[in-house]
């Protein structure tokens, strides 16, 4: 059995510090319940297989970011009719929920679970990969045949150690039956994950997490409330938005959040798309190990081990 091999070490390509830009005059009124900002962060551009991403974080930024351990931004980019797939072939994950959500085009997932399907736009899949399982990703057959834009997003949310070596599993949501919309004159939020204004996602986490897709209008203001004691941080996808001290928020920026305060206040300067997201720390140590994310060496050994064995499944018959 070939094996495929992947990277050693975590995925870091770790963001940049920005020079956060001060804005003159302020659209936001900022209370004593405000989160304030710890750091705000240009994104890196890298591949992944044949797939242009953009990463705002990989492994790092753990105390302000768990429980999610990786964010990327894939596309958006234009495929022409015909075009090969952009495709990442075939590898194991352990220890860790890489999830996917797509705002434009169609994607193929196949894995050692069995599954082989499309996911389309406002689609959210989770491939809680537990002790270990295999996927390979690739632009979707619509996208190949048609053409078009390729956009969405894939952020790893981490799993707790007690289910680190729970049974894989493969979970495809729509936001039709499963995912909250909140719609006013000002903005519309998509509840991916976790609650928010009364309205709830039917999407489990192994551990309280949120995941918010927000469009603002320009001049919206608006006051997400959180858990105080949770982490919570935002990505711009486009657009402008000034943040709690008169900072400026750009496209492909995110801003991680100190904890004690409850609410992210946000003013659109221009039409605007961002995703918000956070949950409970996890307060344990992450030790990773290319896809494999676990709380210390001994355990990575043993992913390393399983995956040699075919344990995980054979990454030739998921290319296939």
């Amino acid at each position: 059995m070939k094996r495929r091999k992947f990277i050693k070490g975590s995925a870091i390509v770790g963001a940049t510090i920005a020079n956060s830009k001060l804005l003159a005059d302020s659209g936001l009124d900022s209370t004593k319940g405000s989160r304030d900002i710890y750091r705000i962060l240009d994104s890196k551009r890298v591949n992944v297989g044949t797939l242009p991403v953009i990463r705002a974080f990989a492994g790092d930024q753990n105390d302000y970011v768990s429980p999610f351990v990786l964010f990327d931004e894939f596309g958006p980019v234009e495929v022409n009719p015909g075009a090969d797939p952009l495709r990442v072939d075939a590898h194991p994950h352990a220890g860790v929920t890489p999830t996917t959500y797509f705002l434009k085009g169609t994607g193929h997932h196949k894995d050692s679970l069995d599954y082989d399907f499309e996911i389309g736009k406002g689609d959210f899949m989770m491939f809680n990969s537990g002790r270990g399982a295999i996927h390979m990703e690739e632009s979707g057959q619509t996208l190949v045949k048609e053409g078009g834009s390729y956009h969405g997003f894939q952020i790893w949310l981490n799993t707790p150690s007690k289910h680190k070596f729970d049974d894989p599993s493969t979970l495809l949501y729509n936001e039709c039956d499963h995912m909250a919309i909140i719609e006013t004159n000002d903005y519309s939020i998509k509840v991916v994950m976790g609650e928010l204004f009364g309205v709830k996602s039917k999407v489990e986490t192994l551990s309280p997490a949120f995941y918010y897709h927000i469009n603002l209008n320009a001049g919206a203001r608006i006051s997400i409330p959180t858990e105080a004691s949770h982490n919570a941080f935002v990505y711009n996808i486009r657009g402008n938005v000034e943040l709690v001290g008169q900072k400026e928020l750009t496209t492909n920026q995110i801003a991680l959040y100190q904890r004690g305060k409850s609410d992210v206040e946000i003013y659109s300067t221009e039409e605007s798309e961002l995703l918000m997201l956070g949950g409970e720390p996890l307060n344990e140590v992450v030790f990773s190990y290319g896809p494999f994310v676990m709380n210390n060496e001994q355990q990575i050994r043993q992913c390393i081990q399983n995956y040699n064995k075919g344990l995980m499944g054979n990454p030739d018959v998921v290319n296939m």
